[in-house]
């Protein structure tokens, strides 16, 4: 059978020499070969052997530093999406959140189908659950809150609004969408954002003197 360039599997990240190697070198070319396994087979194709393989680490060394594949997925997924989830504080709230979620349906539009894939194979993985919760859900939801109390003390949203439901009503409508799709009659795109936004305001902003 004739083999193309595409049977060939990629050279090792790292190459293997005399010495030992830094420890962020190591980490760097695992998460590396991890987003790589994620965007071309799944997390299902994420294992420990083919990550070291492609990383041109040792399997011992992910064992150490990770308890399962699920959860080095995870890490290598999201922790490149730090800086583009960043929540903005222009002091402008609804310009803020607007930037915010469009920033996450933009995220969901290019690569929702990984995320889906994470969080539906949390719920029969312990470890990956508590990743994912501790790392990621808590963090982002922390983010949110303080953003959303320094607005209160602003005077941009009432004294009785309760900070955790407009996190729910927000980020979790569109995590709704995502993992229990219509579509196309109902994509998670920046309309709908937009639409979320609109009518929370319509009750939590305060009322014109």
């Amino acid at each position: 059978m004739e083999h193309t360039e595409r049977d060939t599997p990629p050279p090792p990240l790292l190459k293997p020499g005399r010495g030992r190697r830094r420890a962020e070198d190591v980490r760097h070319a695992a998460l590396t070969a991890t987003s790589a396994l994620l965007f071309e087979e799944g997390i299902r194709g994420v294992t420990f052997e083919k990550v070291a393989t492609r990383a041109g680490v040792s399997k011992m060394t992910l064992y150490k530093w990770w308890s399962s594949p699920g959860v080095l997925a995870f890490e290598a997924y999201f922790s490149a999406l730090e800086e583009t989830l960043a929540f903005p504080d222009t002091g402008d709230l609804r310009a803020d959140l607007t930037t915010q979620l469009h920033a996450l349906v933009g995220l969901f539009s290019r690569s929702g189908a990984t995320i889906a894939q994470i969080i539906g194979a949390a719920q029969s993985e312990p470890e990956l659950i508590e990743a994912l919760s501790n790392q990621y859900v808590r963090r982002r939801r922390q983010l949110a809150v303080e953003r959303l109390r320094k607005a209160k003390d602003a005077g941009q949203l009432r004294l009785d609004a309760d900070l955790d439901a407009i996190v729910d009503q927000l980020w979790g409508a569109c995590y709704h969408r995502l993992m229990l799709p219509v579509r196309p009659e109902h994509p998670v795109d920046e309309a709908f954002a937009d639409a979320l936004i609109a009518n929370l305001f319509g009750g939590i902003a305060p009322a014109a003197d």
